[in-house]
């Protein structure tokens, strides 16, 4: 039995029908989930333990590749260095810059 000077610290969560709980605002908020996101659940020590889980499309796994991820930041460094073709007026144009650029 808790002493009655202890304060409980950790917001108190009640399962309900289906086993479901609700996760507190202040969580939700701090960890921004979000309805439909998904959670791990896993239990550790004794404890249950969920972890957030952001979920990538196939198509898009290509993105988060550390090949593609470092061609990215080349890429915002010839940005910031204005080492880029373009705008152009026409496609002609656009080709023509591509046919001279030094790649």
């Amino acid at each position: 039995m808790r002493k009655k000077e202890e304060v409980r610290s950790m917001p108190l969560v009640k399962v309900k029908q289906n086993y479901q709980i609700t996760i507190p605002n202040s969580l939700r908020r701090g960890l921004k989930i979000a309805v439909g996101d998904y959670m791990e659940a896993e239990q550790q020590d004794g404890e249950l333990v969920l972890k957030p889980v952001k979920l990538v499309h196939p198509d898009q796994a290509y993105f988060y590749t550390e090949e593609w991820q470092k061609g990215e930041a080349d890429a915002d460094k010839d940005i910031a260095k204005g080492d880029v073709l373009g705008p152009f007026d026409n496609i002609a144009d656009g080709l023509a810059a591509l046919k001279t650029a030094k790649i």
